[in-house]
């Protein structure tokens, strides 16, 4: 009676289990090299320069770019990668007045 009660707490205990499996891929490879950079379509646009982000389980690169800034006065920050954490790039600063 006991080897049954033994077997069935172990099979109810087990149904209940969790697995979580998580993967650490490090920090991003060195910044690319960046050739010419074209021209600005406009003076309101900003140059993003190249950066890595994460893709699951791995980093793709995301090419240089120019992008219309937000607001007067904004300026891009760009993604960075610290103590294994990867921190997405935002707009700051300026004065968000149009």
């Amino acid at each position: 009676m006991k080897k049954a009660i033994a077997i069935m707490v172990l099979a109810a205990s087990s149904m209940f289990a969790g697995v979580a499996v998580g993967v650490r891929i490090g920090a991003p490879p060195a910044p690319r090299a960046i050739g010419v950079r074209p021209v600005a379509p406009g003076p309101r646009h900003v140059w993003v320069d190249g950066y890595w982000y994460p893709s699951g389980n791995r980093y793709l690169w995301r090419s240089g770019y120019w992008a219309a800034a937000p607001y007067r006065g904004s300026y891009w920050v760009a993604p960075r990668w610290d103590r294994g954490m990867y921190f997405a790039g935002y707009w700051a600063g300026g004065n968000y007045r149009r």
